[in-house]
């Protein structure tokens, strides 16, 4: 017996099929945009070869993106920028104490920023954004000067709760920020990998927060001990 034509698609379904791809789309482009500038860089990085990463045509991709310098300023707002607000409620509901604050912010830079291909947009723009200024003024715009302004709201907050001793607040806020530089040169770089059987992300994390807090909680004031249980987990 000869089996019933299959019925033809709805319009309505077809339709709604292809609107859903559209919406994928940006992101689909912007997943193979950030691949592509961590493996190759800035400047070598061609749309061509993000489009046919994407399995889209370089004219779809001028539809969301007009220049590649727009498809490289999402990229670093959907990965990093997009961040901070969510980070900024955090502290502002954080329920413990400021030393316990700036750890839990070490470990969830590095579950969310460090150990993900995102952390190579940092090393990127540290070997090439001289060659790019325009690039230089957005992303300190965009990433830095809000890190700098949410490392100074923690360090205020330890102050204000008579918890931290800062004597330069500047110098302060660039000394939390270097471990977090280094860690993605660490990711990023094999020059700069240290013997992984030592010293593993976890441990890094754990020495630095130490040290900084040794130099910044009030004398008298034990810098509280790390929660294994209640850490992140960090892979790297």
């Amino acid at each position: 017996m000869n089996s019933l034509p299959s019925p033809a698609p709805h319009p309505f379904h077809e339709a709604s099929k292809r609107e859903r791809r559209k919406e994928a789309r940006p992101g689909e482009l912007l997943d193979a945009a950030l691949e592509l500038f961590v493996e190759k860089g800035y400047a070598a990085t061609k749309v061509d070869e993000v489009a046919a990463r994407a399995g889209v045509s370089k004219g779809t991709l001028f539809l969301y993106f007009p220049s590649k310098e727009d498809l490289f300023k999402e990229v670093v707002r959907q990965n990093i920028g997009r961040h901070f607000p969510e980070w900024d409620l955090e502290i502002d509901q954080y329920p413990h104490g400021t030393a316990e604050l700036l750890r839990y912010a070490y470990q969830l830079w590095w579950e969310r920023i460090g150990a993900t291909p995102a952390s190579g947009i940092t090393k990127l723009m540290l070997g090439e954004s001289n060659n790019f200024p325009d690039i230089i003024d957005f992303y300190r715009s965009e990433v830095v000067e809000p890190g700098q302004r949410l490392i100074h709201r923690i360090l205020q907050r330890g102050l204000d709760r008579g918890e931290f001793q800062v004597t330069n607040m500047d110098c302060a806020i660039h000394i939390v920020l270097a471990p977090l530089i280094f860690m993605t040169m660490w990711r990023h770089s094999s020059a700069c990998m240290p013997d992984l059987e030592r010293i593993t992300p976890e441990r890094f994390i754990a020495a630095q927060v130490d040290n900084i807090l040794c130099g910044l909680c009030m004398r008298g004031t034990p810098a509280p001990a790390p929660d294994a249980a209640a850490a992140p987990k960090i892979e790297g």
